[in-house]
């Protein structure tokens, strides 16, 4: 599975940059200035590529006061699901599609584009931390394919010198007539537009247990995100401490090597050996330097806070990786330490993050 994660992620990421680059140039040059299919790959891998990352790697399926906590409410998620699906559908749809077909289709695609467009923002506020990474390059490409959209229309239009009298039916004229619009009149009427289109797929999606304000609750019914209003009902969990040491403990498993489950603050926590010695390191330090310990322990708690307040970038396994290296020299400097001034360095990190009952009998030999 990562053989094939960690290649999407670089080419998505890629992508990401290189459409961000080119709309900062088309702002001057008026143009797309990449090869035509180039552009088409990226756009894909940018609209596709960025939103199945997001839900692969960052997306969890429940609400979580101790961990990264779902983006989207569990039981309302599936509205904003087809939502998204539906937009990315028109998207890409835009990206291949070469000539404009009937008046009514171009309408109704500019409308369900200008819908995506919409909820992208409202998803980037959601998801905050990431916003820039991913939501932007994805509202860049709803806007480019705005643009071809408009732009096909006005060469199909002056090549073919195309007389609206010739359209019999009524719908097809308005939507000629929609299409011919400026602008700045004709995109506030498909953002209108796109409102019946909105209505119809929530009215669908009640067949499935959704609900009238799925695509609200979907946001609101959430911790610890942009629109969250549950965050409340996390006031008074105690979830133990979110430290540099127990974050690398939670990486993969043949890089940080975990030994057994311990117990902190009630929970259950995974401990490596890593962990372990830097728990006994600072248990020394409390016994024969109660003072140092205190400041250093204050301290740390600052670090423990911030951790905690981005837990959802610090609970990824390659970033947990990372911080598992990047920690390495302090966990020889503790070893150092422990084997240095404590009798019996072993026993003492073996008790780490065990009940009071197995440190005992771990104590007394047992």
């Amino acid at each position: 599975m990562e053989i094939i994660i960690i290649p999407l992620v670089v080419c998505c990421l890629l992508s990401a940059l290189l459409v961000t680059i080119e709309f900062l140039v088309y702002l001057f040059i008026n143009r797309r200035f990449f090869n035509k299919i180039l552009i088409k790959i990226i756009d894909v891998l940018v609209i596709v590529g960025l939103p199945v990352l997001y839900f692969l790697l960052m997306e969890k399926s429940t609400n979580d006061c101790c961990s990264e906590s779902a983006t989207f409410s569990p039981d309302h998620r599936l509205t904003i699901y087809v939502l998204l699906a539906v937009s990315i559908l028109a998207c890409v749809y835009s990206i291949f599609k070469t000539k404009i077909l009937s008046p009514v289709l171009e309408v109704f695609t500019n409308a369900i584009l200008l819908m995506g467009f919409v909820l992208n923002i409202f998803v980037a506020f959601q998801v905050k931390q990431i916003a820039l990474l991913g939501n932007l390059p994805i509202s860049i490409v709803f806007v480019f394919q705005l643009i071809k959209s408009q732009t096909q229309f006005l060469e199909y239009n002056f090549i073919q010198k195309f007389e609206i009298e010739k359209l019999s039916n009524p719908i097809e004229r308005l939507a000629w007539k929609i299409l011919n619009l400026e602008p700045i009149l004709k995109y506030p009427i498909f953002l209108v537009l796109a409102l019946p289109i909105f209505i119809l797929i929530i009215s669908f999606l009640l067949l499935f247990g959704q609900k009238p304000d799925s695509v609200i609750r979907a946001f609101t019914d959430t911790y610890k995100h942009g629109f969250s209003e549950l965050d409340y009902m996390c006031d008074n969990v105690n979830c133990g401490g979110h430290f540099l040491c127990s974050v690398a403990a939670g990486g993969h498993s043949d890089i940080v090597r975990p030994v057994r489950y311990g117990e902190r603050g009630g929970s259950k926590i995974i401990c490596n050996r890593q962990l372990l010695v830097a728990n006994a390191f600072e248990e020394l330090i409390e016994e024969n330097f109660p003072k140092l310990h205190n400041i250093i322990r204050r301290n740390y708690n600052k670090v423990g806070n911030v951790v905690h307040k981005h837990y959802g970038i610090f609970n990824n396994k390659f970033v947990a990786d990372s911080v598992y290296f990047l920690m390495k020299p302090l966990e020889w400097i503790f070893i150092f330490t422990l084997y240095t001034f404590d009798s019996k360095p072993e026993n003492r990190i073996a008790k780490q993050y065990l009940n009071r009952k197995d440190r005992e009998e771990l104590g007394n030999g047992k």
